[in-house]
């Protein structure tokens, strides 16, 4: 399956349905812990400061999607990470459809969401992944992430992935 052949849309993001899309996948994973579990009040505080969503559809149903964050300075001093945060882009959350898995989309994604974030302008990309999740690991470290450390956050233990875009 080709992301590129599945309906994208990436504004005026349906938050309901983002939300009860994100709950399907977790429901059906083995650790749901390691997605996370933005609030629709914090979906709708972050579209205000420049994240975006992408939800893929075949036909009307939800595929897979993606969020970007813009970093900010809080955020990379729990990373531990020494950058400039304007320069640093978030890969927030990233799924796929139960139905769907083994597709290579979450790879598909991961490369259209680097070509976005160079149109930006951004010259880091950022991801955490829980350290068991190997799945999403080998995905980041195909796409060029190198492993920078590991911290714990509220939802758990999450090891910190960085790219610097070329």
């Amino acid at each position: 399956m080709k992301l590129d052949d599945l309906k994208c849309v990436n504004d005026n993001i349906d938050l309901d349905e983002y939300v009860d899309f994100r709950e399907l996948v977790k429901q059906n994973m083995e650790y749901p812990e390691w997605l996370g579990d933005f609030s629709k009040n914090d979906l709708v505080n972050m579209l205000n400061i420049g994240s975006k969503i992408w939800i893929f559809y075949k036909d009307n149903e939800p595929v897979a999607s993606m969020m970007l964050i813009p970093s900010d300075e809080d955020a990379l001093r729990k990373f531990g990470l020494d950058l400039n945060y304007r320069e640093v882009v978030d890969y927030g959350p990233m799924f796929v459809n139960p139905k769907y898995v083994g597709n290579k989309l979450q790879y598909q994604m991961l490369q259209k969401i680097d070509k976005y974030s160079k149109m930006l302008g951004y010259k880091y990309a950022v991801g955490t992944i829980h350290p068991d999740n190997k799945y999403s690991i080998n995905n980041l470290v195909k796409a060029g992430f190198e492993l920078k450390g590991t911290r714990t956050f509220k939802r758990g233990v999450r090891n910190i992935y960085l790219k610097e875009f070329n």
